[in-house]
């Protein structure tokens, strides 16, 4: 019976999947992957074999009707992403919604992402959150950070370590330098690192230490 699994990997720390996602991973026809390269030193250290094959954002349009093909034949196939889990700013998104509308079932185990531990670590409020993702890197921008000023929830984003200073910046300039932020990067890995304060407080720490990994943000809702 046809049937996609949705499985999130470690974001770090390898040990970080479940007993669940690896039966699965050996099971399944046909694992989907971001990266190739990346995924197959996580199976290879669960001495997984299964075929690999490449899906991610540059192709996923023109070989999307072709796992769909695959799916309607019978074939059992797990989708990854290189860290955490798939459709969460990651490859997946089209797939889900195409195997829905032909009706084909989804199953999306629970895992890793990196935002929940980095919300919880924060301190701040996690009872009610905006999840924001990556920020467009242009075009609507400041329209964005102009309607998230008045967001009163707690928000949360990811960010690459090159641009990290500048949307602390902007995120000052928006939202005010006395706006509590909980910066986080490198979750679950040996440099992990958590740096909580006023938005001024965390920009200078980052303006005077090199920014490296990936970084979530969480920013306090406007009170």
């Amino acid at each position: 019976m046809s049937k996609l699994f949705v499985i999130p990997t470690p974001i770090g720390n390898l040990e970080d999947i479940t007993l669940r996602a690896i039966r699965i991973l050996k099971e399944v026809d046909l694992v989907l992957a971001e990266d190739t390269r990346v995924s197959r030193k996580l199976l290879n250290h669960y001495e997984i074999s299964t075929t690999l094959q490449s899906f991610h954002q540059h192709n996923e349009h023109k070989t999307l009707n072709f796992q769909i093909e695959k799916l309607k034949s019978g074939k059992v196939i797990a989708l990854i992403s290189d860290a955490g889990t798939p459709a969460i700013s990651d490859p997946g998104f089209l797939l889900v919604r195409e195997c829905v509308k032909e009706g084909i079932e989804v199953d999306c185990l629970p895992g890793a992402t990196a935002f929940v531990p980095a919300l919880v670590n924060s301190g701040l409020p996690s009872e009610k959150f905006v999840f924001e993702g990556f920020l467009p890197l242009k075009k609507g921008r400041q329209t964005r950070l102009k309607f998230l000023k008045e967001e009163k929830r707690t928000m949360v984003f990811y960010e690459s370590p090159h641009r990290i200073v500048k949307t602390l910046i902007q995120f000052s300039e928006y939202f005010g330098e006395e706006r509590l932020v909980s910066v986080s990067r490198e979750i679950s890995k040996m440099f992990e690192e958590t740096k909580r304060g006023t938005m001024k407080e965390v920009l200078e720490y980052f303006e005077e230490k090199k920014p490296k990994g990936e970084f979530v943000i969480v920013v306090e809702g406007m009170k």
